[in-house]
């Protein structure tokens, strides 16, 4: 096919490691790889997306562009989807569904500019093949997008079916787990390397159902993050099977054992046991060592000094401190109704304020990185952060901090925090 407009959402804060590594995928620069305001822009190949679908641990999905035109009304967005040609994409014997997003659009419903690209492409298949595919909401062959601003109108086609976090191997998970993506993303902003002439260990000391340690082990072990996984670009009329399995060889034919040390501990030997099993699942549980543990007690796992990278608990996932947070239900406010609270131990004394004193005892010379959404952590931890990445966890607003810890220190070494990624207005 010739040359395609590709567009890859991902969270906010995220667009700037997407874009490295869509470089580092296809070796992609200038006007060809654009950072947009929730993702990724790139004009590139037909190829290309099958391989972006494979390998991104970044992206949510990877839509081809289509269309895109001013609009004023739903007759508009019936005209844009209408000169489209969808009889080259897929067949009048499958069916398809259509989502709409929007950004200050003017139009009062969104179910009826959906309303009106259906007909539209309904219209045409009619009168180019005589018939029409069915609309199926839940299971659909192929999936449209349409995205609205206040101007402008833009559809595409996805290619990648499910979202792009759901990598194939998590069946056992707990209370709020962490999406892939996310993890990823949390790893690309701490610039650990796997794969480097001395690489860090890396130690996730409330590893949950161990979303963390699987991405971390699988970048280690170069296994591709949707190797698990169907896509529905299988399902376009563009797909050709041996292109993509050839892509798919050449993705098994360089996967590795890992090297570099990876850990994670969790006070509840259920989510330790969920961990293990994903990990088996995921092909990497002879890359990672998990142990149970309380987050206040567990020491180093090595003697290197690593990086540390947890998402704590709050809210929900308050159990996973052990017994520093069985007690805590205090509201925080709106952020924290989303699902994150404040921790308290049963003493009555901050989880928080306990984990950086234990920290300071025990983890002289390690990064620590916590996502968070209390701005104010920090000072509650008697902590400076050295740096401080915006980062949303779906609609929760947090920062990724890292901590350089010091033995006996109440704080750490003395520099101001720098944000990276998107300003950071707080």
């Amino acid at each position: 096919m010739n040359t395609l407009q590709l567009f890859l959402p991902c969270a906010a804060g995220v667009e700037g490691f997407l874009a490295d590594e869509v470089h580092a995928l296809t070796g992609l620069t200038g006007q060809d790889l654009l950072v947009g305001r929730g993702g990724v822009l790139v004009r590139s190949s037909w190829r290309d997306a099958l391989l972006l679908n494979l390998h991104s641990r970044l992206a949510q999905r990877v839509l081809v562009q289509l269309g895109e035109r001013p609009y004023r009304g739903e007759d508009d967005i019936y005209a844009l989807a209408a000169d489209v040609a969808w009889e080259i994409w897929f067949t009048p014997r499958q069916s398809f569904k259509v989502e709409v997003t929007a950004q200050h659009s003017p139009l009062k419903s969104l179910n009826f500019a959906a309303l009106r690209v259906k007909d539209a492409v309904a219209d045409r298949f009619r009168a180019k093949a005589g018939s029409r595919p069915n609309v199926e909401t839940q299971w659909p062959d192929v999936r449209i997008h349409l995205h609205l601003t206040r101007e402008l109108a833009t559809v595409y086609i996805d290619t990648s079916g499910e979202p792009l976090f759901k990598r194939g191997w998590r069946v056992d998970k707990g209370d709020a787990p962490l999406k892939e993506t996310l993890a990823a993303a949390m790893i690309a902003a701490t610039g650990w390397d796997p794969l480097g002439e001395q690489p860090l260990p890396l130690y996730d000391p409330c590893c949950g159902s161990g979303t963390v340690l699987i991405e971390a082990a699988q970048m280690a072990c170069r296994i591709a993050p949707g190797s698990q996984r169907r896509f529905a670009f299988e399902k376009l009329l563009p797909y050709q099977q041996h292109v993509w399995i050839a892509i798919k060889n050449e993705a098994v034919s360089v996967v590795t054992k890992s090297v570099t040390p990876i850990f994670g501990s969790d006070v509840s030997h259920r989510m330790v046991d969920f961990a293990q099993r994903n990990a088996e699942r995921a092909g990497v549980a002879a890359s990672v060592q998990l142990r149970g543990g309380d987050a206040l007690q567990r020491l180093p796992p090595c003697e290197q000094p690593g990086v540390m990278l947890l998402n704590p608990p709050y809210g929900e996932r308050i159990a996973a401190a052990g017994s520093a947070g069985r007690n805590a239900r205090e509201r925080m406010g709106q952020v924290q109704r989303a699902g994150r609270e404040t921790a308290q131990t049963d003493d009555g004394v901050d989880f928080f304020a306990q984990l950086a004193a234990h920290w300071k005892r025990h983890y002289a010379g390690w990064q620590a990185w916590m996502l968070t959404p209390d701005l104010k952590l920090p000072g509650k931890m008697r902590l400076k952060e050295s740096r401080r990445v915006p980062m949303w966890n779906g609609p929760i607003e947090c920062r990724l901090l890292r901590f350089d810890l010091v033995a006996g220190s109440a704080r750490a070494r003395a520099q101001p925090p720098a944000d990276a990624g998107a300003p950071d207005a707080s």
